[in-house]
């Protein structure tokens, strides 16, 4: 017995000074130049004609690279050549084929013409679509199809193999924006540019419905796109369209050899799951090497990865920050990303304070642990954070939400006469000043948003900063901030509309002002509260009207709704991608536009058509400060916020620099491996007392009875010699 309890205490305390006992991954992973990160949704399409969503784009925008990419380090977001040699040539021309000078107006352009020159050399990551025998020829494709027994992924073909990006494969990929069965999200955009691809949809339709197998698209051409040579190709767009460069820097336009369309294209593929949508095929710094997206996906490092260095330039503050020390090394720095599904918050953020995870985001469960707030509204991290190490890491994000007023409705839009129009145009201006942005970010998003001056974020061209940024009608600039206008200007203000002290100046009745909305949106109690009693303060009633999402948004597009609650997330970082949301031709009601509100003012409309094709530069800052100035006057919207994002890392996690608009960031990031596997050694430590406790305490209860035990086997022992 004393043999067994020193053997137990010895393993105890030689576990004690080992590996952590709570460590997630395999024993095999420790040390090695691993990123560990979480997911919470899984992505739906992999597949670079279809994906469309944040979640997806962790993934696919490290696989999949397209011409373009956004500088990692520089902001406002800066376009540079990712695989093409050099940004694209653009020649414009007018009707009569003429090509025109850059300073020409854009209304005489009638198309566009961009030449992309791809970078030689580049390969694509080892994939079996690829994999040749001797003679040269595919060894998974047959026409009676490919054996499958046992393949449950890309990684249980015995072969591989490579080759060369090409222009012809971005050529497919363009194609395939009309492939009848894939359904691109982008294609009636695109559509509107490039009128070839509904001539190829409709070829392509009627091929499908003639042979329902596999499309092979290499037989059939697209107008208006063309391979100049092997590593140049052509695209041709109807007028001028200069944001057409940051549709460039998504997955759309990246390359998909047809090889893989092919390989993916055989019987019994798709129902293993073996298509493109799961496993992706590119030429970027990582691979997907395992799918599992119910529990963990893995990207590991392209062993055929064209030659990339970290960037020397970056705004100010980046060197003072670190993100400089990198500056010219080859990249990827990390072998290996792991992401784990995380359905529930808890378990997600416990893991990071162990150092299981690199980073986290802050919900608001982890809020109070995580920062702290001071009474200007300024965050920073919790004395419990900083002590261990953990870095804050803010941005705004190219987001606006916003409340808006139906223009169409009599009582906001105020109707066909001009008196109307400005006794409406009044009563707005008060209720965007009465509604306290402010204090709406701070009770129901934990101060993490900004209040908007116009539906331009921060970051992006032609925001401004400081005084010249704020929207005077709501503010004022007081002691080198800007200021919220009190209720007595909104009062004011109210009472110049006809309705002093929120009842009409002529009739007596009460001014009610109905919010349409969808439950689980401000029609939640919580803010709805919010809302009443802000109305109430200036003397006004106030209605929520929810309803379901559909009958919600039957409301808007007819033009029913009084005020209700939108957002828009940019697809790119570029004004025009948000200043249209008010276009007049992009009304809700007449064109079944994004201009929900039905606003429109024609002298906006009119600088909208000259801005949107104009470069970036004096002359388009002016232009869109007046459309600003008029926006603010007119207060179609109650601007609203920006969402502000919240991460945190630790602090072994280098080169981690916050930016919605750049998605392929991790060949940027590095890992302190000596300083991660410290600190989870620390923060880990095994607690042994309470199972020494419990065996001192098994010991003592068992003690008794083995030495009763003892002493009658030594008794009868004895009365047995004696005999």
């Amino acid at each position: 017995m004393r043999g067994v309890g020193v053997a137990l205490l010895a393993s105890l305390f030689l576990s004690a000074c080992g590996p952590v006992w709570n460590d997630p991954y395999p024993s095999a992973e420790r040390g090695r130049n691993i990123l560990y990160t979480a997911f919470t949704e899984r992505p739906k399409h992999l597949d670079p004609v279809q994906s469309y969503s944040e979640d997806e784009a962790s993934f696919l925008y490290q696989i999949v690279e397209p011409p373009l990419q956004y500088n990692y380090l520089k902001r406002p977001y800066v376009l540079e050549p990712a695989v093409a040699a050099e940004t694209p040539i653009l020649r414009r021309y007018d009707g009569q084929g003429f090509e025109l000078d850059p300073s020409a107006e854009p209304g005489r352009v009638a198309t566009s013409v961009y030449e992309i020159r791809i970078k030689p050399g580049i390969l694509y990551q080892p994939h079996p679509a690829f994999a040749r025998n001797a003679e040269g020829l595919p060894i998974y494709l047959a026409s009676e199809g490919v054996d499958l027994a046992g393949v449950r992924g890309v990684g249980d073909f015995e072969h591989v193999g490579t080759r060369e990006l090409e222009a012809a494969d971005f050529v497919h990929q363009i194609k395939r924006l009309a492939h009848p069965r894939l359904h691109s999200p982008i294609f009636e955009l695109m559509a509107e540019y490039m009128p070839g691809l509904k001539t190829l949809q409709a070829q392509l339709a009627d091929e499908v419905r003639r042979n329902p197998g596999w499309l092979d698209l290499t037989r059939f051409e697209l107008p208006g796109v063309e391979v100049v040579d092997r590593h140049t190709y052509r695209i041709t767009l109807q007028g001028a369209y200069p944001q057409f460069l940051y549709w460039l820097s998504m997955p759309f336009f990246g390359p998909v050899p047809p090889e893989a369309d092919r390989f993916f294209g055989q019987p019994g593929m798709a129902e293993r799951n073996l298509t493109l949508d799961w496993w992706p095929v590119g030429t970027g710094p990582y691979m997907l090497t395992e799918n599992n997206p119910n529990s963990r996906m893995v990207l590991e490092r392209n062993p055929n990865y064209r030659s990339d260095v970290y960037p020397c330039e970056g705004e100010a503050g980046d060197a003072e920050g670190g993100l400089l020390a990198d500056c010219g090394e080859a990249m990827p720095f990390i072998d290996r990303v792991v992401f784990s599904r995380e359905r529930e918050g808890i378990p997600y953020w416990n893991k990071f304070l162990q150092g299981y995870y690199d980073a986290s985001g802050v919900s608001s469960d982890n809020f109070d642990q995580a920062v702290t707030m001071t009474s200007q509204g300024e965050v920073s991290l919790s004395d419990e954070m900083r002590a261990r190490g953990i870095e804050l890491i803010t941005s705004v994000s190219p987001s606006i939400f916003y409340l808006g007023f139906n223009m169409l409705d009599p009582l906001v839009g105020g109707g066909e006469t001009e008196e109307g129009r400005n006794a409406a145009r009044k009563l707005r201006q008060a209720i965007s000043i009465a509604l306290d942005m402010e204090e709406f970010v701070s009770i129901f998003l934990n101060g993490r948003g900004v209040p908007a001056m116009s539906p331009i974020p921060p970051g992006i061209f032609g925001a401004r900063e400081g005084e010249a940024g704020i929207n005077p009608v709501v503010y004022e600039w007081k002691d080198g901030r800007a200021q919220r206008r009190g209720l007595d200007a909104a009062r004011r203000l109210l009472a110049e509309a006809g309705w002093p002290n929120g009842r009409n100046a002529r009739s007596g009745e009460p001014l009610i002002v109905n919010l349409d909305t969808t439950p689980g949106g401000l029609g939640d109690k919580a803010r709805s509260d919010w809302l009443a009693k802000r109305f109430r303060a200036l003397g006004v009633q106030f209605v929520v009207r929810p309803t379901d999402f559909n009958r919600f948004q039957d409301k808007v597009r007819q033009g029913n709704a009084q005020m209700f609650f939108f957002g828009w997330n940019a697809d790119y970082p570029d004004p025009e991608n948000l200043l249209f949301l008010l276009h007049g031709p992009q009304g809700k009601v007449s064109f079944n536009g994004q201009n929900a509100a039905n606003y429109r003012n024609d002298e906006y409309d009119a600088l909208f058509e000259r801005m949107k094709s104009m470069p970036n530069g004096e002359a388009r800052q002016r232009l869109i400060e007046r459309m600003i100035e008029i926006i603010q006057h007119d207060a179609p919207w109650i601007f609203g916020f920006h969402p502000k994002a919240y991460s945190l890392q630790h602090g072994w996690v280098l080169n981690r620099k916050p930016g919605a608009m750049v998605r392929n960031t991790l060949k940027y990031q590095r890992i302190d491996l000596a300083r991660r596997e410290a600190a989870r050694a620390e923060w880990n430590r095994p607690v042994v007392w309470p199972l020494l406790l419990v065996f001192g305490l098994v010991a003592a209860l068992v003690a008794p009875a083995v030495l009763h035990w003892r002493r009658r086997e030594r008794a009868t022992a004895a009365a047995e010699g004696g005999r």
